[in-house]
């Protein structure tokens, strides 16, 4: 049962992260490949402020979240120069930065030692302990965030979004200022992914960069891919693919000494098949 709750709770920390990458990849047809980079900037963020100043875990996120979303504001300032395959370059090497600073600056982060000890949320005296209460806690916010991203999409905000992907220069023409539409919604899902990370933090207890690289960023992206891009509940159902795939394969009869690698062929090879017959993902509206 631990196992199964267990995965429950990963599920739900990247059901935030999945959701808001499909606000800016799928909704907004920016190929953004840094969404770990605020992912892991959460929970550093979280981290110390718990661990070092001894904040309790709600001011400490809503910090992380607000770190979150003005490092995304001040880069979304630089990615809006670019488009296309540029943005994706340039958004792959801020991962990198990120991922760099995470690794290197020692005496912030401990580096590749990363940081031990990392308290279980306490919210109005409850400590969140077990992994059920964590489990109730984990969903709870990945609703709220599913909740906020379909209210953006079904809004005028979300219209303009949609736009932006079809055809930036005409929404331009009408007298749409598309840099900071872009712009918001970059710095917006920064701060959810913010969220995410800190529930992570949190969970696990322990975190290092490792977790945070460019991999990160791209599993994330084969989320929405796999799940369907524009699609929200598309990207729910690729979370939920992705997290169970890996732990079916494990049943799976292959040789011990070869098992691992052979898992990574069929994960992958699935992957290739559906974007070769389905493009689009399984409920996507929309193909890169």
């Amino acid at each position: 049962m631990e196992y199964l709750i267990h995965l429950a709770i990963l599920f739900a920390i990247y059901v935030p992260l999945a959701v808001s990458l499909n606000l800016v990849v799928g909704y907004t047809g920016l190929l953004s490949v840094t969404h770990a980079a605020f992912y892991g900037v959460g929970a550093y963020a979280t981290t110390l402020f718990m661990v070092n100043l001894g904040w309790s875990f709600i001011p400490s996120l809503i910090v992380a979240m607000i770190i979150s979303g003005l490092l995304a504001t001040v880069f979304g300032l630089i990615l809006s120069r670019f488009r296309d395959d540029y943005y994706a370059l340039v958004s792959f090497g801020f991962n990198i930065i990120v991922y760099s600073i995470l690794l290197n600056w020692e005496d912030l982060t401990r580096g590749p030692l990363g940081i031990p000890g990392i308290p279980r949320p306490e919210i109005f005296g409850f400590t969140f302990s077990s992994n059920l209460s964590f489990l109730i806690l984990s969903l709870a916010l990945a609703f709220g965030i599913y909740l906020v991203s379909a209210g953006i999409v079904k809004s005028s905000f979300g219209r303009v979004l949609k736009g932006i992907r079809e055809d930036e220069k005409v929404l331009a023409v009408f007298g749409y200022n598309t840099k900071i539409f872009k712009l918001v919604i970059f710095s917006v899902t920064a701060m959810m992914a913010g969220l995410a990370g800190g529930l992570f933090a949190t969970y696990i207890t322990f975190i290092d960069p490792s977790t945070f690289s460019l991999n990160e960023s791209i599993f994330i992206l084969a989320i929405i891919i796999l799940g369907g891009m524009a699609n929200l509940r598309g990207s729910v159902v690729g979370a939920l693919f992705l997290i169970l795939l890996p732990e079916i394969l494990r049943f799976v009869g292959f040789p011990t000494d070869i098992a691992a690698q052979m898992r990574q062929v069929v994960y992958g090879a699935l992957l290739v098949i559906l974007m070769l017959y389905r493009p689009q993902g399984l409920m996507g509206e929309y193909k890169l």
